[in-house]
């Protein structure tokens, strides 16, 4: 209540926490979140990677203004036609494949029996096995990619630090919808564990990208250069995850 009103008396904008519903559009229902920018001049629109989700930006006060549901209007043609050319969303099932350090993986689900999912092989193919309830496989499966994932990435973060003698405050996974990775200020580093179906040269970049950070909290020439010393290959990992990037991101696991 104070702060509230030390801030009105002293003319501070304060953001409205982020506003999340649905928006249908082309068929689909999709998650919106409307998020307030003190900076912000204009409402902006962004489709989340992977078509998962919708994101407006918006001036303080307008996140349940009429002006938000005009711009939606506004812009229902434009995102239709996105929304097209977006790749189908598969949802994790038996009986798909989904890649596992960039090579497919059929899944194959076992009842009857327990036990974390795990990479086989069955007539020379590559399977990952998934045990318990049907309902849960999705999340059994995306448990597997975040174990990997900190397995994997882990290790690659203690190789590109002690090259750089830097170290690393602390290691995060999530499933992010903007980005694959990030680095704060005080050396927090965090990952997409959706990576791990990626190959591992991309995985190596994408770790290598964030350690360097650790170093140059930018992106300009001397990043790319220590970037590029990490990981020599850094120009064709980027050209992979932009061009394949988004179908990762729009498989389901829920």
């Amino acid at each position: 209540m104070a702060l509230g009103f030390l801030n009105k008396m002293i003319g501070l904008k304060v953001a409205a926490p982020p506003t999340e519903r649905t928006h249908r559009v082309a068929g689909r229902e999709l998650p919106l979140r409307i998020v307030e920018n003190a900076r912000a001049k204009r409402l902006t629109l962004r489709i989340e990677p992977g078509g998962r989700g919708l994101r407006i930006t918006v001036p303080p006060g307008l996140s349940r203004s009429r002006e938000v549901e005009a711009f939606l209007d506004r812009h229902t043609g434009w995102l239709e036609e996105k929304l097209k050319k977006l790749p189908e969303r598969p949802v994790v099932r038996a009986g798909i494949k989904i890649p596992v350090r960039g090579e497919p993986h059929l899944i194959v689900h076992e009842t009857g029996r327990r036990g974390a999912a795990h990479v086989a092989t069955r007539d020379g193919a590559p399977v990952l096995v998934v045990y318990g309830d049907p309902e849960h496989l999705p999340r059994r499966v995306a448990d597997f990619l975040k174990r990997e994932a900190k397995r994997d990435i882990e290790a690659l973060v203690a190789r590109h630090t002690a090259t750089i003698d830097k170290r690393a405050r602390a290691i995060r996974f999530r499933d992010t919808k903007s980005r694959w990775g990030s680095c704060t200020s005080d050396g927090v580093l965090s990952f997409s564990w959706r990576i791990m179906m990626a190959p591992p040269l991309v995985i190596d970049y994408l770790v290598a990208h964030e350690v360097a950070h650790l170093r140059e909290m930018n992106h300009g020439p001397r990043f790319w250069k220590l970037c590029k010393e990490l990981s020599p290959e850094t120009d064709r990992c980027k050209d992979w995850l932009k061009r394949n990037g988004t179908a990762l991101q729009a498989i389901g696991f829920e």
